[in-house]
C-alpha cells in the first residue's frame, strides 16, 4: 500500500516547502522510499488527484473547534462550515478570529477541539507562532475540493484517504519532551535528538505502538537528521501515523467512532481511545 506522510505549510515557497514523505506499507513493514519538496500549492493540488489506492497523513487541522463553529452560528456539517471558509478572502478569516478573541475573556481565547486536548496539541485558531489557522484555511478546503475520503469529517468509498497526523506524538514516545526542531544556541542539542529520532525509528518503541517496522536508508537518514527545521523528518512520522490508520482501516481508521467529525481528529494510537496517552 502507498503511503504519503505531508508537513504542511500555509506559504509554501522554495525556500520553504510542503514536504512529502513517499513509503510503502507491506505487512509490517513500512520503507521509507524518499521526501521531496512541493514548493507551490499547485503542486499539493496535483498529488491530491494521485491515483488510488493510498493513505497519507496530513500535518494540519482539518475542522476547527465545534465551541467556536458554534458561537459563528456556521453549519454543524464539516463541508458546508469548509465552504464558508473557501469563500472568505484569507484576511477576512483571519480579522474574524482575531475580533472573536479580542472579545473572549483571558484564558479562554482559543479554544481547543477534543483531540487537541487529549494529544495536548495547539489551539487551531491559532494565527501566530504555529499559525495553525492559516494553515487549516489553506488546506481544508482544498481537501473539501476533492472526492477524497477524510477520515473523519467526510469519509467516502474513495481509495484515496486522507487522515490528520500530528508528529509530535511520535517523537514524544521516543524522545520525551527533548526538542528536535531549530538551531541557535541548542543547535548540536537538537541535531543530536534528531539523529535519536531517527535511529528509534525502526526500532522496538514505534513497533510496539504503531505495529511497525520503519526502515529508512542510510542517506535520507543523514538528510533527516541535518534539516534543522525537521520538516522532513515530521513528513515522515506522518506516514507512519497514515500506515498505523491504514492497518486500523477496519475501525476507523483508528479514529474513535464516537468522534466529532465537525472538528476532525488526529489518527495516533495515543488518541485511539479518549482520554489515553
Amino acid at each position: 500500500m502507498k503511503i504519503y506522510g505531508l508537513d504542511f505549510t500555509s506559504a509554501p515557497a522554495r525556500t520553504k516547502p510542503i514536504t512529502l514523505a513517499d513509503a510503502e506499507l507491506s505487512g509490517e513493514r513500512l520503507d521509507v522510499a524518499g521526501v521531496h519538496r512541493i514548493p507551490s500549492f499547485a503542486g499539493f493540488e496535483m498529488g491530491l488527484e494521485a491515483a488510488g489506492p493510498w493513505v497519507a497523513g496530513m500535518d494540519f487541522p482539518f475542522g476547527q473547534p465545534r465551541r467556536l463553529i458554534e458561537a459563528l452560528a456556521w453549519p454543524p456539517d464539516w463541508s458546508e462550515t469548509v465552504d464558508r471558509v473557501a469563500a472568505m478572502p484569507r484576511e477576512e478569516f483571519e480579522k474574524l478570529l482575531t475580533v472573536y478573541k479580542a472579545r473572549r475573556p483571558k484564558g479562554d481565547k482559543e479554544h481547543l477541539r477534543t483531540t487537541d486536548r487529549i494529544a495536548e496539541s495547539l489551539s487551531p485558531m491559532k494565527l501566530y507562532g504555529v499559525p495553525l489557522a492559516k494553515m487549516y484555511f489553506e488546506g481544508a478546503p482544498r481537501l473539501r475540493a476533492t472526492g477524497l475520503s477524510v477520515v473523519p469529517c467526510r469519509p467516502s468509498a474513495d481509495s484515496r484517504v486522507v487522515v490528520e497526523a500530528y508528529p509530535a506524538l511520535v517523537a514524544r514516545r521516543i524522545l520525551g519532551r527533548r526538542s528536535y526542531k531549530g538551531g541557535g544556541a541548542k543547535a548540536d542539542e537538537r541535531r543530536r535528538a534528531r539523529r535519536d529520532l531517527v535511529a528509534a525509528l525502526g526500532g522496538d518503541l514505534v513497533a510496539g505502538a504503531y505495529g511497525l517496522r520503519v526502515r529508512v536508508g542510510a542517506y535520507l537518514a543523514e538528510e533527516l537528521v541535518a534539516d534543522p527545521g525537521a520538516d522532513l523528518l515530521d513528513a515522515v512520522l506522518s506516514a507512519i501515523q497514515a500506515a498505523w490508520a491504514h492497518t486500523r482501516r477496519s475501525s476507523n481508521h483508528g479514529v474513535p467512532r464516537a468522534c466529532d467529525p465537525l472538528e476532525g481528529w488526529i489518527a495516533d494510537p495515543a488518541t485511539a481511545v479518549p482520554g489515553a496517552r
